[in-house]
């Protein structure tokens, strides 16, 4: 399952949009005379118009079919809620547009005179109901520019989250365990960026995600966006991993990092190891886990244990 935001095509504006169909039915409206020039200009400028603006609405995913990973990070960096506002918006508009058609299609006929007036009309009308919804069309467009921007973690692979202080080891780590291809994409939230690694082991693929600037400080000093894609990261997890230098010079104290570790703990709703890196430096905490990634010791035994702590279970074809 992939990144649900990134093909999103471009949202057009409303004057995009009336320039493309108004142009489209100039020409469709030469290529006939009189009364039938004016119907096929209306018929032509109505349809693009309806189509166009149907398209923006069903270029967007369903959110209720969204994985919760990132249906929760559209709503950090976007609100669910405006944006489905917004597409009822556009949706009204696409209707509208070809009720007018329809509303005007019967009128336009007798002299080419008053069909020329009544189509007029009708444009006039058209672009009205197109420029009420201008704003809802750059809101989506806006939105749709952040949202295919977002890291492509896979929800439905297992993942191995990578937490703790800064300087603790967690890239190292990762970059140690994984392929050399590792994947570096930023939370259009965040100044830092997201670390997302994969290793397969028994043919199966993990992802381990770093995500500097979100699980690296306590609750308290995160936004409410940052919270909010935290508790997405909440909805990938399946285990998680917190590194801790026991001997501080990662520049914060051991009680400090070990209360982080407590809080993710208690929010992480999958199995938490404490990894104790730096040994060679200091084994100075009761962790789960020792190793020491510059040295090459144990890192690939803490790998097996969080993916032991994993326990996933590929589906297996039903065989009866």
């Amino acid at each position: 399952m992939s990144q649900p935001f990134e093909t999103l095509p471009t949202t057009p504006t409303a004057e995009e949009l009336v320039d493309q169909a108004f142009s489209r039915a100039a020409r469709a409206g030469r290529a006939k005379s009189g009364v039938e020039a004016q119907r096929s200009m209306l018929q032509t400028a109505a349809n693009v118009l309806s189509d166009n603006l149907g398209n923006v609405v069903t270029a967007w995913p369903d959110f209720d079919a969204v994985d919760p990973f990132y249906r929760a990070l559209a709503d950090a960096v976007a609100d669910v809620d405006a944006l489905r506002q917004h597409l009822n918006e556009v949706g009204w508009a696409s209707r509208k547009t070809g009720e007018i058609r329809r509303e005007y299609e019967g009128r336009l006929a007798g002299d080419t005179d008053t069909a020329r007036k009544l189509r007029k009309q009708a444009f006039a009308r058209l672009a009205d109901v197109v420029e009420s919804v201008d704003a809802d069309l750059r809101a989506l467009n806006d939105a749709r520019n952040e949202l295919k921007d977002l890291p492509d973690i896979r929800p439905d692979e297992p993942t191995i989250v990578v937490a703790g202080y800064p300087n603790v080891g967690k890239s190292s780590f990762v970059n140690a365990v994984t392929r050399a291809d590792t994947e570096i994409a930023a939370y259009p939230f965040t100044t830092t960026q997201v670390h997302v690694g994969h290793v397969e082991r028994d043919r199966i693929r993990y992802q381990l995600v770093d995500t500097p600037g979100l699980l690296d400080r306590p609750a308290e000093e995160r936004n409410e966006i940052e919270s909010q894609a935290v508790s997405a990261l909440e909805h990938a997890a399946d285990a998680v991993l917190v590194l801790v230098d026991a001997s501080g010079e990662c520049g914060y104290p051991l009680d400090v990092q070990l209360a982080l570790r407590d809080d993710l703990a208690a929010r992480f709703e999958v199995p938490v190891l404490t990894v104790c890196n730096k040994t060679d430096r200091s084994r100075d905490v009761e962790a789960d886990h020792y190793m020491s990634v510059t040295e090459g010791e144990n890192v690939e035994a803490v790998l097996a244990a969080a993916i032991e702590a994993v326990g996933y279970e590929p589906e297996l074809p039903y065989e009866g």
